[in-house]
């Protein structure tokens, strides 16, 4: 009750509350408070809309620790974004769906939102009710969807032929800082998918697929391991580095004899005593050594560590070993792990190929498990300059897997360059013009909002926006080609198809679905009451 305020009782014994800090609360309500929520709307889209298409600008954020990050991945963005308002708060999370259900389109998904809701404004300037405005909006998203229907077309997606594949990749990719390889990058992805998916089953498990970093080299250097890649080094400098036809003990107890359990103290008291004691130890090791020989493995991965006097016996008796190898590898490599006691030779792992790599002159090293017949896991090794590249090659190679494993679950594509978005267009200002009742003035705004992201990649493309707009719809209505978008790279073509700009159909329709149920939900918000905020 003291947060809210104090209980007091009338004279005839009725309860009232005496709220605190009524001067610093403020509310607001109606129309107003729809204005407060669009505007807050508007200015986390006009953000990110800079950040649009092939040509779009990226952001740098510095966050609390100094840290810094350039990026133009949408999610990214407004993931850092230090939002306060509540509706603002609302768009990045419309964005963060986006990325985990689709992976791709975070940032058009926020621009048509905020589009969307700008013409809403204008109709609630004009007296239309948010609800009949709503209702409106929710017909021509219906209307979109068909038309995305119509328009889509089936896709070949052939393990033996990966071509169609990597150039919808490359349409991913092609906003991103690593268009410079941006081939090299799309059939990196592709690969990485085809090798890990379930085809019967039309799935993909994301969980066989790492990405492991390393400063230093040029983007060109990164490649696809079909295999593991361990960020640790062998145990002994001197022990091989290039192992063949490997047999792997995964061993998950530490590397030394094994302890009493209960409390006990060893007083040791002579040389004599100390030499039997080290002599104990010794042969210990050498047993332990010898049964994980015994039973076939010439490689020891160990989970926990081993002392110096330990590697030294492993080098002396040619048993290379890794030790405080992390769980998530171990996994990868979906070998039984087992105590020295339960080694069994069906329990070991086998590769074709195991070797050390270094890096430059820091020598830095990494271990790369290659050929093994237990998983079909990968590893996208990626270097770059700096860090910051590197943790943006991850989010674009993020984006361009996803958008390939959503093509292997439903294979229908829609072109891109806003070619998909003029169509639906179009189709919603035709079935506007059939509409008898109030909805036909949403519907139109609906229109209009979809109209904004092929103007913002016109922009963002140095070209007019306006008049590049209108030639390609009017090209689109004159010719009936629902293929014709923004031609943002300067093809002198402004027909998709040829430039092979594609963009999933579940991805563009989870777009306007997501957009339009949140400006639903925003619309339907008419009353704010805050605690020491100002009315913005």
């Amino acid at each position: 009750m003291s947060t809210l305020g104090t209980l007091a009782f009338d004279e005839y014994g009725r309860p009232f509350i005496i709220i605190k800090d009524q001067d610093k609360k403020t509310r607001l309500t109606g129309i107003d408070a729809l204005k407060s929520h669009i505007m807050a709307a508007k200015a986390v889209a006009s953000t990110l809309k800079t950040s649009l298409g092939p040509n779009g600008l990226d952001k740098m954020m510095v966050d609390s620790d100094g840290e810094v990050t350039v990026t133009n991945d949408g999610a990214t963005i407004l993931s850092m974004m230090d939002v306060d308002h509540q509706i603002a708060k609302l768009m990045v999370e419309l964005s963060k769906s986006q990325d985990d259900e689709i992976g791709d389109g975070t940032t058009g998904v926020v621009v048509l939102a905020g589009a969307l809701l700008e013409q809403a404004e204008q109709l609630l300037d004009r007296g239309i009710h948010p609800i009949r405005i709503s209702d409106g909006y929710d017909q021509a998203a219906r209307i979109a969807i068909e038309q995305l229907d119509k328009i889509a077309e089936t896709f070949p997606c052939d393990p033996n032929n990966t071509e169609p594949l990597i150039q919808t990749a490359m349409t991913t990719l092609g906003s991103k800082v690593i268009n410079r390889c941006h081939r090299q990058m799309a059939e990196i992805a592709v690969n990485a998918i085809l090798t890990v998916a379930d085809m019967e089953r039309k799935d993909v498990d994301f969980e066989l697929i790492k990405m492991e970093g390393k400063v230093g080299g040029k983007l060109e250097d990164t490649q696809l391991i079909k295999g593991v890649i361990v960020d640790k080094e062998f145990s002994h400098p001197q022990m091989p580095k290039v192992l063949k036809d490997v047999k792997i003990a995964i061993l998950t107890c530490p590397f030394e004899p094994p302890k009493p359990k209960t409390k006990h103290k060893l007083d040791v008291t002579s040389v004599e005593d100390y030499k039997a004691l080290q002599k104990y130890e010794k042969e210990k090791f050498e047993e332990m050594i010898q049964q994980v020989k015994s039973n076939g493995a010439n490689l020891a991965i160990c989970q926990w560590g081993f002392d110096d006097e330990a590697n030294h016996l492993l080098l002396q008796n040619e048993l290379p070993a890794v030790r405080w190898v992390g769980g998530p590898e171990i996994e990868c490599l979906n070998v039984q792990c087992q105590l020295f006691c339960e080694l069994t030779p069906e329990k070991l792992g086998t590769a074709g190929l195991v070797k050390e790599i270094s890096f430059g002159t820091t020598k830095d090293h990494m271990l790369v498990i290659q050929e093994c017949k237990n998983t079909r896991a990968v590893t996208i090794f990626i270097r770059g300059g700096n860090k910051m590249i590197i943790e943006e090659a991850k989010r674009a190679l993020h984006d361009a897997l996803c958008v390939i494993r959503n093509l292997v679950r439903d294979n229908r594509v829609v072109y891109g360059g806003g070619a998909s978005e003029i169509a639906c267009a179009l189709a919603v200002n035709q079935a506007a013009d059939k509409c008898p009742s109030l909805e036909q003035y949403a519907m139109r705004s609906f229109a209009d909002a979809l109209e904004v992201i092929p103007m913002a990649l016109a922009e963002n493309s140095g070209l007019n926006p306006i008049q590049t707009m209108t030639e390609v719809r009017a090209r689109q209505v004159r010719e009936n080609n629902p293929f014709l978008g923004i031609d943002c790279l300067h093809n002198n073509t402004n027909d998709m198809k040829q430039q092979h700009v594609i963009e999933t159909l579940i991805g563009k329709k989870q777009q306007i679905l997501l957009a339009t149920q949140v400006v639903k939900m925003i619309l339907k918000i008419d009353d704010i009451r805050s605690q020491g905020q100002s009315e913005d």
